[in-house]
């Protein structure tokens, strides 16, 4: 079985982007990966990256500048419950809900939202 070990985010601000995340989800910072253009958090069996604008040259990638969507993570908690709280607990840390919570067509119970850099992301108890 192949896992996702790290999804990373590229931004220019990687301390305020990281404590955004890390604050709403209680997430525990692995501090040796820990550098200038990186902070990386624990999420359960995978983690989540920050890369300063640096990180590209690092890892000879270019920045992308085409406008729109090109990833969307999601966040599984415990019940509806906690989607309901930590989608107001986003929104008091500066995200913008996109859809309140949900029940989709496929069972789930979410909420779509932006991060302070507009990133998307879902809130999602699979019920």
């Amino acid at each position: 079985m192949v896992a996702l070990t790290y999804a990373n985010i590229f931004t220019a601000d990687i301390d305020r982007l990281a404590d955004f995340y890390s604050g709403l989800f209680d997430l525990d910072e692995i501090l040796e990966s820990r550098s200038p253009i990186f902070r990386g958090f624990l999420t359960g069996g995978s983690s989540i990256g920050f890369s300063a604008p640096d990180a590209y040259d690092l890892l000879g990638l270019k920045e992308q500048k085409l406008p729109g969507d090109r990833v969307l993570l999601t966040f599984d908690v415990e019940s509806e419950e906690m989607v309901r709280s930590l989608t107001a607990k986003a929104a008091r840390l500066g995200a913008s809900i996109l859809k309140e919570p949900f029940t989709t067509y496929y069972g789930w119970f979410q909420s779509v939202l932006r991060d302070l850099d507009g990133n998307a992301f879902r809130i999602n108890f699979h019920g």
